[in-house]
């Protein structure tokens, strides 16, 4: 089976919310999904949307392709410090994330299904 790979390591912006942008073009089509995270409000579309057009030009096909899997997991965090009163700090947590998109040619998969 073909499918089409593509990764962005440490972006910087925590998994939660990230996580709620990859869930609204999950399964859909790659010419879908394009369309709709252009136009979504959340800082995270735009990263996305060239990661999965980046997918899109590794598999080097013009056929559709469907997200088969994309996935959100946590990358490495930066730890800071707020300062606070009489010589205090409070931890402050940078998260970053790790995103991965599959692609995958839809006609082989409703095959495989039935």
């Amino acid at each position: 089976m073909n499918n089409s790979k593509a990764t962005l390591n440490t972006y910087r912006q925590s998994p939660r919310k990230v996580r709620l942008v990859a869930d609204t073009v999950r399964g859909k089509k790659v010419s879908d999904a394009l369309d709709l995270l252009a136009f979504i409000p959340k800082r995270a579309g735009e990263p996305l949307r060239k990661l999965i057009a980046s997918a899109h030009a590794n598999s080097g096909k013009e056929e559709s392709l469907f997200i088969k899997e994309i996935k959100v997991d946590a990358g490495p965090t930066l730890y800071r410090r707020r300062p606070r009163s009489r010589g205090m700090a409070n931890p402050i947590r940078k998260r970053t994330s790790h995103i991965t998109v599959i692609l995958s040619e839809a006609n082989k998969a409703k095959k495989l299904e039935s």
